[in-house]
């Protein structure tokens, strides 16, 4: 019996690009090519491996089959191997620290798969994270007391250039066994006095004269949770990986105000060592872009 082919790289890439976007033309985008050439690719792949794996013809996009959701998470697993071992043998051989900041809340959407994919091809290099709210994390850019750090748009970044990463919406959020948006005055659980979001979320409801009361105050964006998922109050946020237990509201629901997009921002230390720094937030950066095309926000870095 021969031993079984080979699945080249390209084709998976190109069928994970495929299944994300919908869309051939826009897979080809990705990897500049054509429509027709990504259509080929395809073909080739089922051909190979006997298998139908996309649905075409439909009204909306495309889908996949039960053998193509079978295939998507395998197949990124080997691309993600794959460029691991690529990364590693081309990576500069650097040392050393970097110092990164972040807010709470963030670190939990972008940074697990930023931060292991970097070790992966950066194993000499340490990295020190720090998760304070972004005031205090200005505070200590300005110090020298970080090389890099993510921040929420809205704080003082005057003389210091920001990459904007993504942007999308704020929204209310609440908990899924409780009604805690029904109450008047609407009891609201926040974020300290300086937080960004807390302050747009009061300006709304005092723009509507939507009654409502500060039950809770927190250190973090992932303290205001809590009283949440205990049903005693509702907070704003992220949309997107919320918590078990808890609910986006629907636009206009008990009519509560619409909120406003927000931006997460990356700012470089002055004086950060390169180029660990830049390598750390090349690695970031490509988080943030599969975060936001997955919740259909808006990425400056895509």
């Amino acid at each position: 019996m021969s031993p079984p082919l080979g699945l080249d790289p390209d084709l998976l890439r190109a069928f994970v690009y495929v299944a994300e976007e919908q869309n051939f033309t826009r897979a080809g985008a990705r990897v500049g090519r054509t429509q027709a050439a990504i259509s080929m690719q395809m073909r080739k792949l089922e051909t190979l491996l006997g298998k139908t794996l996309i649905n075409r013809g439909r009204g909306e996009g495309i889908g996949l089959t039960p053998h193509g959701q079978y295939l998507l998470d395998r197949a990124r697993e080997l691309l993600a191997l794959n460029d691991s071992i690529w990364s590693s043998f081309q990576a500069p051989d650097v040392s050393g620290t970097v110092r990164l900041g972040t807010p709470d809340d963030y670190a939990l959407q972008f940074l697990p798969d930023a931060l292991r994919r970097f070790a992966e091809t950066h194993p000499a290099v340490e990295v020190e994270v720090v998760c304070l709210p972004s005031t205090e994390l200005m505070e200590r850019l300005k110090a020298g007391q970080l090389d890099l750090s993510l921040i929420s748009e809205g704080h003082e970044t005057k003389g210091w250039p920001a990459r904007e990463l993504i942007r999308g919406p704020l929204g209310w959020i609440t908990a899924t066994r409780f009604s805690p948006h029904k109450l008047t005055p609407l009891p609201l659980a926040l974020a300290a006095h300086d937080c960004i979001w807390r302050r747009e979320a009061l300006r709304k409801l005092d723009e509507t004269r939507h009654p409502y009361r500060i039950a809770y105050i927190s250190g973090s964006a992932t303290g205001s949770m809590v009283p949440v998922l205990a049903g005693l109050a509702i907070t704003c946020g992220m949309p997107n990986r919320l918590p078990e237990g808890t609910r986006l509201l629907a636009p206009g629901e008990e009519n509560l105000p619409e909120l406003p997009d927000f931006a997460v921002l990356m700012l470089k230390g002055k004086g950060a060592p390169q180029p660990v720094t830049d390598r750390l937030a090349e690695h970031i950066e490509t988080a943030a872009k599969c975060e936001a095309r997955s919740a259909g926000w808006l990425s400056q870095s895509a």
